[in-house]
């Protein structure tokens, strides 16, 4: 008998041993980086098992054999989840950190970048054209997506918020926009309870319609607050803003690069030449900058602004002031001219051939 149990008890000794060993041997095994030679995209299905995703490992000469990594993930309890996703996958991965992606949902993030002062049309082309995202909006209206949403306008523009967003495959374009949507939706918000007092806006979206025309007018930082004290100072008195980024929206497509008499005498919703008054909606998706500068405007006495061509502006209290200011930076422009700074980025605001916010 007790021979029996000591036999017994080194049948025991050698199993845990064994086991022992084993477990050694695998998690040793799991820290050698699999047969990656090349950076990788690797799609886990919804419903994939613990034993099919070792199988396609197998088959893909990844791993030399799919029963070592089952062994692995069942011995140090991380088989149980396996999230579905995309994931990149790099030289010198090992089984240990693919089991630890997949455990973590350590999915592959695209990345996509909606530019301020660019419009809701130009969004979209950006988004449609981003080929890893789902492209589900197309064929809907304006009405349908604002419905979607769940915002209280008739028009998209200035609605979204003008950032780099990350996402993942599988996400579609309205996701970003909804994304947009809500981040724009909670700044301005936030930005509105902060205003400043005794500004010329009835509601915050007057106030996102300001910031959009600030966005558009110019690339220089310094600037926004007194574009902005520009402009509310000509709506307290009644003025016309006579901005030209407002005019080029109302023209829309039919815009070739050059603002004519003809555009300025002609009547739309959006040319401030002849409307009093801010436009009936944004003109381009601003960014927090331009909604601050339109709710802390600067406390200034100028009326008028000109481009100087060096891309900032020269701003004047009087209309004579203006006129001279004009004939030195308009009638004589320098050869290297331009209306924005040339570390603007490009597409933040339109090229001004004429004056902007600038007519007497």
């Amino acid at each position: 008998m007790k021979k029996f149990m000591v036999g017994c008890l080194v049948i025991f000794l050698l199993a845990i041993g064994g086991l022992i060993g084993a477990s050694y041997s695998l998690q040793q095994w799991a820290q050698i980086p699999m047969q990656l030679n090349v950076e990788t995209r690797f799609d886990i299905s919804r419903g994939t098992t613990l034993y099919s995703l070792a199988k396609d490992l197998e088959s893909k000469g990844w791993i030399a054999d799919a029963r070592w990594l089952r062994w692995y993930a069942r011995i140090s309890d991380q088989g149980h989840l396996i999230q579905a996703g995309e994931y990149l996958l790099m030289p010198g991965l090992s089984p240990q950190g693919l089991i630890e992606k997949i455990q973590t949902g350590d999915v592959l993030q695209h990345t996509v970048t909606l530019v301020n002062g660019h419009t809701f049309e130009q969004f979209k082309q950006v988004l449609y054209a981003n080929l890893e995202l789902k492209k589900i909006t197309e064929q809907w209206s304006d009405e349908e997506l604002l419905s979607r949403l769940g915002a209280p306008y008739s028009h998209p523009e200035g609605l979204f918020y003008p950032d780099t967003y990350q996402f993942k495959k599988g996400d579609s374009d309205f996701d970003i926009l909804q994304r947009a949507y809500n981040r724009m939706t909670e700044l301005l918000a936030l930005a509105w309870q902060q205003k400043a007092p005794d500004l010329p806006y009835k509601n915050a979206y007057e106030a996102l319609i300001m910031a959009s025309i600030v966005e558009k007018e110019t690339a220089v930082p310094s600037e926004r607050t007194e574009i902005a004290g520009v402009f509310v100072n000509r709506l307290n008195r009644k003025m016309r803003l006579q901005t030209d980024p407002t005019v080029i929206y109302g023209i829309g497509q039919a815009y070739q690069g050059n603002i004519t008499r003809k555009h300025l005498k002609e009547m739309t919703p959006y040319n401030t030449y002849r409307i009093s008054g801010l436009p009936p909606t944004p003109i381009a998706n601003p960014a927090l900058p331009a909604i601050e500068a339109a709710l802390h405007p600067a406390q200034t006495e100028a009326l008028y602004f000109v481009a100087k061509g060096d891309g900032s502006h020269y701003f004047s209290t009087t209309l004579k002031q203006h006129t001279e200011a004009v004939k030195r930076y308009q009638w004589q422009r320098r050869k290297d001219y331009r209306s924005t700074p040339a570390q603007a980025i490009p597409s933040a605001s339109d090229p001004k051939i004429n004056a902007t916010g600038e007519s007497p």
